[in-house]
């Protein structure tokens, strides 16, 4: 499998991200993968595998559409915006998050993902009464960027 195979292949099962694909996701990953994001750090594909059970188990949408990718020998970068809707958060109103992943590959495979994005744009702001105050607090550090 050539390189930009296998980062087309990861691109495609995460387009189509739902509670079915944990078989195409641990095609992915090595057995000792190291995965991070601003709420969690995973090692080992069993461990992420149930993150990614847990995860889907209660969204009704979950689906990453992959806006640029880049790949150089074994590291990728991956801009995504992540369509999310889930019973608890935004009274289950599709969320929009911006992001982007850093892979890095040994051989078809990925041994280390880093996810990258504004956590509390993503749980946080959706959350009765801290969500409030979290959209309050950003008004007040920057209150240009909120009124537009």
């Amino acid at each position: 499998m050539s390189q930009d195979t296998a980062l087309a292949t990861f691109c495609r099962v995460f387009e189509k991200l739902d509670k079915r694909c944990t078989r195409s996701l641990e095609n992915l990953y090595t057995e000792d993968v190291e995965f991070t994001d601003p709420l969690h750090h995973i090692e080992g594909r069993a461990p992420l595998m149930r993150y990614y059970e847990d995860m889907l188990a209660n969204v009704q949408t979950c689906r990453f559409e992959v806006t640029q990718r880049f790949r150089e020998g074994d590291d990728a970068l991956l801009v995504w915006t992540l369509h999310l809707a889930h019973p608890r958060l935004a009274r289950g109103r599709t969320v929009c998050i911006s992001g982007c992943s850093q892979l890095t590959f040994r051989g078809d495979r990925i041994c280390r993902h880093r996810d990258h994005f504004d956590a509390g744009a993503m749980l946080y702001e959706h959350v009765p009464l801290l969500g409030t105050m979290i959209r309050w607090l950003k008004r007040r550090v920057d209150p240009a960027r909120h009124s537009r």
